[in-house]
């Protein structure tokens, strides 16, 4: 919706400034688009006279002018029909950029002879698409005087409406809000009827398949002895502002009434039209050719007006061809009715028509203003093409819209958090044309107009209240808090949980979130995919089994990112999985996946393929972000999808598993289509067990002031002894001065078995051990070491190596 602020000063009585006024329709729901001021691209034109016009020698189309300017007389080549000695144009002069053709005047030679300017067309001023002539000024305007001096021009205002505002596609209507706002007074002019000067010979006739719903109103009037042509200059200004071309007074006037009223109208050449105006559904096979000289053919759903020849009109879209008004038009018919939006969107939609009737139209135009708008065109129409207009001829009635809700204006206040007086609630709805009235209990009774298809009930008469005292004025207020200090709102697992998020997004993972549901096939690859874990009604038959765990959305994931190029990934997410269908048959897991490489492309050999230790440091990392001891050993026994060489989990004690890391089953990779390596790992966050002591402080760091003594030990065991076993018999020698316990070296393989027999290895710890009380003599550490070495041959069968 465009129109110029000289056009909104003729509805609204305001001393705003431009940024007063567009800040305003943004704040109100009118989103301002852009705003435009042809001055400052018309600044440098000038205005010329022709005195002199001559043939180009070299070509039958091109004219030689001599033309003066505010520089003197200049010779300008123009190939303009119009051009011609004694009038009066627009010049631009060498070095002044053109909008319309975006180019910058130089000094020129056409067909060898030399130009210096240029005369300007409405096209290349961008006034309009006109290019079939230069531009006529009147004779009395001076040589030299700047254009927009000549013409003066305002800024252009484009606002942005949304469907649910039929009543802001008017000038009229977007002053009211204006003025609601506080930023001045409506002044638009009281309409006057036009009474007739002899009785309507005009009969109009409403089909029973349109008159109850399709178009229920119709007003059409007859206007006799109407001298048609090029409208006056003011109304062609304005319709040029606004990007419209300016036809003929009667034309101009229906479409400027469009924009200031948002008043749709259409205009027969009443000699064209044959027997009285019916409005009906088309019939299917008919046609016509409508104002943009295409033909459209009609299926039967679409609502027309014709007379006795056949269609005349498409309602509420397009007008015909034959019955258009021209020069030699004489007596008119102007047409003014109410379609039915939904029906007239479907129309044009169907036809590929998009005009500013339909626009409006198919949003809901005021049905209550139909006669009154007919009043103004006739006015417009006697005023600037004269006449005789015979009484109005109507046919139906408007439909009625009349409705009213309650308003309570302490609950406006609660709704929209803003201290807004009654008092104020019931002056802005007054402005926008609400009827507020005192009802029971301090609240209002609101009628709405009939022009707000839009408000349709309580929560609309908010908004409306709300978008004009401005949510802009709005102060953030914090929440009333009980006395005392504020009780936690996380449970401990909650906490847990946006611990674990966060520990395993600074390691560099990407979170994901998906589905809880995933195919069969996925889910038994990990251990699901049974009849328990069925949906009765699942989605797709992609999303038919509760997920067992997290690694198959994760690994699917990382496959569509592979198939997109993104070949090294790090995906995390958290959420429930499922072992059974029943309530409580489900934990929540941290999981998280490595594909590719450690890093991007290093010529300095720091990138590697991703291993199992990138995932155990990962979910130890984990695990101690949220509590877990730091006692947890690592031992076999990882499911089926992991690796079985190159995986463990870890866990406290023989039977409670706080977490899984490792490789990816290949088998389970190649299911997937994911291109390997793939390490993960997941942290069972509910069965880490939380601390007993409620307190939020750490303990106390304990450092010994004696120095530590390192011993290392190797044992010769049979091969299929772990190293797990070792460091827990080593740990338990002796509580209260080993510190540490660590495997620096395995000895296995043929050459192992050749030295120390067949089925053999070695495994070699490094153990330190920390006095607290006193620095460690010899004899106190052989003892240490003899009960290390007693404790691991006793649970592990082996002998300490030579």
């Amino acid at each position: 919706m465009k129109f110029t602020l000289s056009w909104l000063k003729e509805h609204l009585e305001t001393d705003a400034t431009l940024e007063e006024i567009t800040f305003a329709l943004t704040d109100l729901g009118l989103e301002v688009e852009g705003v435009s001021n042809p001055a400052e691209r018309l600044a440098a034109f000038t205005v010329g006279e022709v005195v002199a016009a001559e043939k180009h020698p070299e070509a039958d189309k091109l004219q030689v002018c001599c033309v003066v300017t505010s520089d003197g007389e200049k010779q300008i080549i123009c190939g303009a029909p119009n051009a011609r000695a004694g009038i009066k144009v627009v010049v631009a002069q060498p070095g002044d950029y053109i909008p319309g053709i975006d180019v910058t005047i130089k000094v020129g030679k056409i067909r060898g002879i030399e130009s210096y300017g240029m005369m300007l067309s409405e096209r290349e001023m961008e006034l309009s698409d006109a290019h079939d002539g230069i531009v006529e000024l009147p004779a009395d305007v001076p040589v030299g005087a700047r254009y927009i001096d000549v013409r003066p021009s305002d800024p252009v205002i484009e606002i942005a409406i949304t469907p649910n505002r039929p009543d802001a596609l008017g000038v009229a209507g977007i002053a009211r809000d204006l003025a609601a706002r506080g930023l001045g007074r409506i002044i638009t002019p009281e309409i006057a009827s036009v009474p007739g000067e002899d009785a309507s010979p005009l009969a109009i006739y409403l089909a029973p398949d349109v008159a109850t719903e399709a178009c229920p109103f119709f007003v059409g009037r007859l206007i006799r002895g109407v001298k048609n042509g090029p409208s006056p200059q003011w109304l062609q200004d304005r319709l040029r502002a606004i990007g419209l071309r300016p036809i003929s007074t009667l034309v101009d006037i229906t479409n400027f009434l469009t924009f200031d009223r948002n008043r749709p109208l259409h205009v027969f050449d009443a000699d064209k039209v044959h027997g009285p105006l019916t409005v009906r559904l088309a019939k299917p096979g008919e046609s016509l050719k409508a104002l943009d000289e295409k033909t459209y053919q009609f299926d039967g759903s679409e609502t027309v007006i014709a007379d006795t020849t056949g269609v005349e009109s498409i309602g509420g879209v397009m007008g015909g061809l034959r019955t258009s008004c021209t020069e030699e038009t004489v007596n008119v018919i102007v047409e003014a009715a109410y379609f039915d939006p939904i029906r007239t969107a479907r129309t044009g939609r169907r036809l590929k028509i998009n005009s500013d009737a339909r626009y409006r139209f198919e949003r809901g135009i005021d049905p209550a203003f139909t006669k009154a708008g007919m009043e103004l065109a006739t006015r417009m129409i006697l005023d600037l093409c004269g006449g005789q207009a015979a009484e109005v001829t109507v046919a139906g009635a408007a439909p009625d819209t009349s409705r009213s809700y309650r308003l309570d204006p302490a609950r406006v206040v609660s709704l929209v958090g803003m201290e807004i007086p009654r008092a104020e609630q019931v002056r802005i709805l007054r402005e926008l044309g609400f009827t507020p009235e005192d009802a029971d209990e301090g609240t209002l009774q609101v009628g709405v107009p009939s022009w707000r298809p839009d408000v349709l009930g309580e929560a609309d008469l908010v908004e409306e209240v709300a978008r004009v005292a401005s949510l802009t004025k709005l102060e953030g207020k914090p929440l009333a808090r009980l006395a005392g200090v504020a009780k936690p709102t996380l449970t401990p697992i909650q906490r847990r949980e946006a611990q674990a998020r966060r520990q395993i997004a600074a390691l560099g993972y990407n979170e994901c979130v998906t589905y809880a549901f995933i195919d069969q096939e996925a889910a038994a690859l990990f251990g699901g995919g049974g009849p328990e874990m069925q949906l009765e009604n699942p989605i797709s038959s992609e999303m038919s089994h509760l997920r067992p765990g997290l690694m198959p959305g994760l690994l699917r994931a990382a496959a569509r990112n592979q198939a997109r190029g993104f070949g090294d990934l790090a995906l995390f997410e958290v959420g429930q999985s499922f072992q059974g269908g029943e309530p409580g048959e489900q934990r929540l897991v941290a999981a998280g996946i490595r594909v590719g490489h450690t890093g991007p492309r290093d010529p300095f050999g720091g990138r590697r393929p991703v291993d199992l230790h990138d995932a155990r440091a990962d979910l130890e990392a984990v695990l101690a972000a949220v509590g877990a001891p730091a006692s947890s050993g690592i031992r076999r026994g990882a499911r089926e999808w992991w690796h079985p060489g190159r995986s463990g989990v870890i866990g406290l004690g023989p039977k409670t598993v706080i977490g899984v890391f490792g490789e990816l089953h290949p088998k389970v990779l190649a299911a997937l289509d994911v291109k390997g390596p793939a390490v993960g790992f997941a942290a069972f966050l509910e069965a880490v067990p939380f601390a007993r002591s409620r307190g939020t402080t750490r303990q106390a760091l304990a450092l010994s002031d004696f120095q530590s003594v390192e011993r290392d030990f190797a044992f010769v065991l049979d091969a299929g002894i772990e190293a797990e076993a070792v460091l827990r018999a080593a740990r338990g020698a002796d509580k209260a001065l080993i510190a540490d316990v660590s495997v620096f070296d395995v000895f296995e393989g043929a050459k192992a078995e050749a030295q120390m027999g067949e089925g053999r290895k070695s495994i070699a710890i490094a153990v330190r051990l920390q006095p607290v009380d006193a620095t460690l003599t010899e004899k106190q550490i052989e003892a240490v070491s003899a009960k290390i070495i007693g404790a691991v041959e006793k649970a592990t069968g082996g002998t300490l190596r030579a």
